[in-house]
């Protein structure tokens, strides 16, 4: 059945007083509850946003229940989270068409996009559940139709979903001082699904593209020749014949120890003829540790050697790629429903015989953290911690190991991915 559209308006700079927490809610760790059936603080994100003061410094955490949220959802102010309750399951679902909302708002794209993000705001993280534009499924176009659309800085998607029935799924475009990191997500999407402006590192994450005559994944690094969008530890997928990526204006894009379907076409890296002007810094378009499924193409062999600085691909991670600017895995909030973020990363290779510290960022509200950890896969369990490292001791060399962590307490449930390194 076709729906239409929910309709929204968002008045710039409005801002309601904070509502008290019922004494319930509030001994919930703090956090403002969303919950559509209403046995939260709030029914509606926004509404929850709104309520966040103007000027805010320090941050705020919004949890949202299980559910369907039809509603375009504006963050207007700094150190907001969003935390979903269950990634499938609670969702921020809303139909929008680029060139319609740009008709009747004067040729802008602000508020254009389901999540929109407002210039100026800093310090947001989204966690732990779905964003989907569906225009396109109700009514049959891929053309661009933003997820996430906005600028700011020091934006964070931890553990989502995020779909497009058309173009530019993820479009955060602060081209001056924009920084963004997302890990443990999926993307999914048109023409340039995932198509960040200024710096922005991607980790473990998955992509699908529809698309077969343009790109999956696009950058515009021409506000700082420092400028990266680095991604690593990822597989990409689509429909057969999808390209990888393109960039209209000077970019600089990395990709480490990622992986590619056997749909991906044999199209490297290219400059659209609509691109308004030549690379000013040449082509810079660097792999590292990179296959494809089926045999692998020359134009992704590592080169790195040629990037500026010739960096190791353990060397890039998120401070080197943001230039010292900012290292979000440094003090990483947690908010998944489980343990992420191991140390050393998935696939690592060339680990010290001799012994490694493991890792991890938690579980949100994990106690008990079992380590299994062996050669084999699944491995066996191991220790059970109460804190999220361990140090393995002696190992064997030239050997792959295998660990995972389950971790109990509060909200956190179910098993942990089973990652893996290999000895010198």
């Amino acid at each position: 059945m076709r729906r239409s559209p929910v309709a929204a308006t968002w008045i710039a700079g409005a801002a309601l007083a904070v509502l008290p927490l019922s004494p319930g809610h509030a001994a919930e760790q703090g956090k403002i509850i969303v919950a559509g059936d209403g046995s939260g603080d709030f029914t509606t994100i926004q509404a929850a946003l709104d309520a966040v003061p103007a000027g805010n410094r320090s941050n705020v955490t919004i949890f949202i229940r299980k559910g369907t949220y039809p509603e375009k959802v504006y963050i207007t102010k700094s150190h907001v989270t969003l935390v979903g309750e269950l990634r499938d399951s609670t969702r921020i679902l809303f139909a929008e068409l680029r060139e319609n909302w740009n008709r009747d708002h004067e040729g802008r794209d602000r508020g254009a996009g389901v999540v929109n993000i407002d210039t100026g705001v800093s310090d947001i993280t989204i966690a732990n559940l779905t964003v989907h534009n569906n225009y396109g499924s109700l009514f049959g176009s891929t053309k661009h139709q933003f997820a996430i659309r906005g600028a700011g800085t020091r934006i964070m998607l931890l553990g989502c979903t995020v779909i497009a029935d058309g173009g530019d799924t993820v479009s955060l475009w602060d081209r001056d001082d924009g920084m963004y990191y997302h890990a443990e997500c999926t993307f999914e999407g048109w023409v340039d699904f995932v198509c960040p402006r200024g710096w922005c590192y991607i980790t473990a994450s998955r992509f699908f593209g529809h698309n077969t005559p343009s790109a999956s994944i696009w950058h515009d690094g021409s506000g700082n020749r420092d400028q990266k969008f680095v991604i690593r530890d990822s597989f990409f997928d689509g429909v057969p014949g999808f390209p990888l990526g393109r960039n209209h204006l000077d970019a600089a894009i990395y990709l480490v120890d990622c992986r590619f379907s056997k749909n991906m076409a044999d199209r490297p890296f290219y400059r659209p003829p609509s691109s308004p002007r030549e690379w000013l810094w040449g082509d810079r378009h660097y792999f590292s540790g990179c296959h494809r499924d089926s045999a692998d193409f020359p134009w992704f062999s590592d080169n790195l050697s040629s990037a500026e600085g010739a960096p190791r691909a353990d060397e890039i991670g998120p401070r080197w790629t943001f230039g010292g600017r900012w290292d979000p895995e440094a003090s990483m909030p947690s908010l998944l429903p489980c343990a992420f973020l191991p140390v050393p990363r998935d696939n690592a290779r060339g680990i010290d015989p001799a012994g490694v510290r493991l890792s991890w960022t938690p579980g949100r509200d994990a106690r008990l953290h079992r380590l299994s950890l062996g050669k084999t896969n699944p491995p066996d369990l191991k220790e059970t911690l109460g804190s999220p490292d361990f140090v393995t001791g002696p190992l064997e060399p030239h050997t792959t190991y295998y660990w995972r962590v389950d971790e109990t307490g509060g909200e956190v449930r179910g098993a942990g991915r089973v990652w893996c390194f290999t000895t010198e």
